[in-house]
């Protein structure tokens, strides 16, 4: 079989195996090859499609004997065995612009430093619950080449990190949606901002004037970078201030909705506005009000009717992690926010909660610059509990801004520490503002303990009583 009809793929989790079994499912001879231990469900499916696939182990003789390889977006393209891969002029791309090749959908594609997430998932609740036939995909959900193979869904939404579109080049969305950003993962990124910047603006490349781009026109890194790029597409921004120039805006409490709003004219048709109760969301702050904005535009754009939108945002489950309501013990509310892994993140979890505050954070720090912090956390933030190995940046950030800082790096320790600083009505908050893997496998794993530790607290709490 000659070198054009080969494909392989690097890394063997949810994309890479998915991509994997499209490729074989489109006639190509694949070879997968994952440095680390392949999952036994993952092999299952490899070894029933008849895949070629080796683990603990890059062979390079293999790798190499192909013009292009589909790379996992945990690869870095500064890995050793990527940079020879380019010498030798194999294209790299990503598992989206392998499955972008072969779906007839609509897809909508989501990212942003902060807010894809909950923004992806309350969009494909919105469309759903109107009843299109939609697929969740991409850096949360299903493998997107994998539900490709069949090809059955009408749309597919598909959250998409910085590191999936350095990897698309021809790939084109029908509706792109970047949320904000903010400097975050810049050790990919040479430490430069605006190649991180530049980065998130991918999700727009080969958009045409039928599709639509709908971005926050409040985040100042994005806003900046729009006036240096020409886009022929249909453009929507969104913001809290009430503007002409913006196709969403509004406050916690209401936003109004143009989904007709063309950004020349700089003004609205009064019929064409759609007014929204956001009192009745289930996602509360300002940082989800952005969200709810912009997933709500998709859903306008895509002619769902404001009844819908408006109760889909009072019935909308977020995922695990994210502003996630633990328990109530003794009048004190724990929350858990430990997906908030930068300092924007955690800002704007301090800014949802009007009640005084316990605040755990720490970890491993990205070079956050806490001072950005310093305004929500004056009189809110009653204790700091660090969590973490290494805690003095962030001690040194507010020994003199927030009354009692703790350390320490136990989860159950925490926790414990917390519930006996806080009284009734004050909110314990788990959002870190730092990575992980300091003490955890990752934010997943930190959320989850601190979830079993307050289970703890609860039984130990009942027992006394």
């Amino acid at each position: 079989m000659s070198v054009n009809n080969k494909i392989v793929v690097l890394g063997a989790a949810e994309s890479g195996v998915g991509a994997a079994l499209l490729a074989k499912a489109k006639g190509f001879d694949v070879f997968i090859s994952d440095s680390g231990k392949i999952a036994d469900s993952f092999k299952k499916k490899l070894e029933d499609n008849s895949i070629s696939y080796e683990e603990g182990q890059h062979t390079e003789e293999k790798i190499f004997s192909t013009k292009e390889i589909i790379k996992s977006p945990g690869i870095s393209d500064k890995s050793e065995l990527i940079k020879k891969a380019k010498k030798n002029k194999i294209k790299i791309i990503s598992e989206i612009e392998f499955a972008g090749r072969y779906t007839k959908g609509k897809k909508i594609c989501i990212t942003g430093t902060n807010g894809k997430t909950t923004t992806t998932l309350l969009t494909f609740h919105l469309l759903k619950k109107a009843g299109w036939n939609v697929a969740l995909a991409g850096n949360i959900g299903n493998s997107f080449a994998e539900l490709v193979i069949e090809d059955k869904y009408d749309a597919y939404v598909l959250e998409l990190s910085s590191f999936q579109l350095d990897g698309m080049f021809k790939f084109k969305a029908d509706i792109a949606v970047l949320t904000n950003i903010t400097p975050d993962h810049l050790d990919r990124y040479d430490y430069k901002v605006e190649n991180y910047v530049k980065s998130k603006f991918r999700v727009i490349q080969n958009m045409d004037a039928e599709g639509t781009f709908i971005y926050g026109e409040d985040s100042e890194l994005l806003f900046d970078e729009l006036f240096d790029i020409e886009t022929v597409t249909q453009e929507l921004p969104f913001s809290i201030e009430e503007t002409e120039g913006v196709a969403a805006w509004g406050d916690e409490q209401k936003f109004w909705l143009d989904p007709k709003f063309d950004i020349a004219s700089d003004g609205h048709n009064p019929a064409d506005i759609i007014e929204i109760n956001n009192s009745l969301s289930v996602l509360k702050g300002k940082h989800n009000l952005y969200n709810a904005m912009a997933a709500s535009l998709v859903a306008a754009r895509m002619g769902v009717k404001k009844e819908i939108i408006q109760e889909g945002l009072s019935d909308f489950v977020n995922a695990a992690h994210r502003m996630e309501f633990v328990a109530e013990i003794d009048g004190i509310k724990f929350v858990n926010d430990s997906k908030a892994t930068n300092v924007d993140s955690a800002y704007y979890a301090l800014d949802a909660i009007k009640e005084p505050i316990v605040w755990i954070a720490g970890g491993v720090d990205k070079g956050n610059d806490y001072s950005a912090l310093n305004e929500v956390v004056k009189g809110k933030v009653k204790v700091l509990v660090c969590l973490g190995k290494e805690n003095g940046k962030l001690v040194n950030a507010f020994k003199n801004i927030i009354p009692i800082i703790i350390e320490t790096q136990e989860i159950e320790a925490c926790a414990k520490i917390c519930l006996e600083k806080a009284v009734a009505g004050d909110v314990v908050l788990l959002s870190p503002c730092c990575a992980s893997f300091d003490l955890f496998k990752n934010y997943e794993d930190r959320g989850d303990k601190f979830k079993q530790a307050v289970k703890q607290l609860i039984f130990n709490n009942s027992r006394i009583k």
